[in-house]
């Protein structure tokens, strides 16, 4: 008796391979509220990045037309100084992307390092290195980012370093713990039996591999960094004027103008809420595409 196959090359049995297209539409299909996120994210970055040619007005320059409410001419209407709002909200995307991706990157790099040699190294190093980490930890993240912006004093980059504080010790807990578990493999040992010093085997071997949980780690601290600034802003810590930041124009507005003209709350506001909830949204997409425990989950 003749046993009978399917006539089908072994080609058309393997799975096709997907291009960056694929794996796009892929990870759309998967997680439509990270993508979602990263429209939002996409968004915030055109504006950012083509604030020129999008505001209307100089941002800067003040007028007789004040508190004017959104029309024609003015868009999102005029603060108290006579400004064009929706022209400051557009220059406040600049500001708020800076501050959050340099203070995000300043603190998570600074921070992967210390976990990455604290855990490698191990011992007195890792404990010294962790009690203090602790101790940051211990402080509201708040009010450790007011107690560094106090003391260096409002400017653009202190506020980004004192941001960049609350962030290095998450970032060095979440490296620390890829290492821990990356120094175990058997490869590691074959680096250190092969002639390997400490400095290559941790640099080439062990940090590329904490890349996922780093990418992961960043995307979800944006939204926080972004949202410590606002709060800086809106306390007199943060971003001085005229930088038109989205914190600092609550600040001006929330006592005394909420009331008789509430576009000088409702936009600025909308503006934050919009870039942190869509910060949060990829970050969570990426943290579930990217680690393989919760993949499929």
């Amino acid at each position: 008796m003749a046993i009978r196959t399917l006539d089908v090359p072994f080609r058309d049995t393997l799975p096709e391979e997907r291009g960056w297209g694929g794996a796009f539409w892929l990870f759309v299909k998967k997680n439509p509220l990270g993508a979602a996120g990263g429209v939002l994210m996409l968004a915030l970055i055109l504006a950012a990045v083509f604030a020129d040619a999008l505001a209307t007005h100089n941002p800067i320059r003040t007028s007789t037309r004040v508190l004017m409410a959104p029309g024609a001419e003015f868009w999102l209407g005029t603060d108290n100084l006579g400004r064009d709002l929706w022209s400051r909200v557009v220059y406040g995307s600049r500001i708020s992307l800076l501050v959050g991706v340099a203070s995000t990157l300043l603190g998570a790099v600074t921070g992967g390092l210390v976990g990455l040699v604290s855990g490698y190294v191990g011992g007195k190093t890792d404990l010294i290195a962790q009690r203090l980490m602790d101790i940051m930890q211990a402080l509201p993240i708040l009010v450790l980012a007011l107690v560094m912006a106090a003391a260096l004093g409002p400017s653009l980059t202190n506020t980004i370093i004192a941001i960049s504080v609350v962030i290095a010790p998450r970032a060095a807990r979440v490296v620390r713990a890829s290492v821990l578990a990356i120094r175990e493999f058997i490869y590691i040992e074959a680096a250190h039996a092969l002639g390997g010093g400490h400095g290559r085997v941790a640099f080439r071997h062990i940090l590329p591999n904490t890349f996922g949980p780093f990418v992961v780690l960043v995307t979800a601290q944006l939204g926080g960094a972004i949202l410590a600034e606002a709060a800086l802003s809106f306390l007199g810590l943060g971003v001085p004027e005229p930088y038109p930041s989205w914190g600092r124009m609550l600040s001006i507005a929330a006592a005394e103008y909420a009331t008789k003209a509430p576009w000088l709350v409702i936009y600025p506001g909308i503006a934050i809420s919009l870039a942190v909830f869509g910060t949060n949204l990829l970050g969570d997409a990426l943290r579930d595409t990217l680690d393989p425990r919760l993949r499929g989950s």
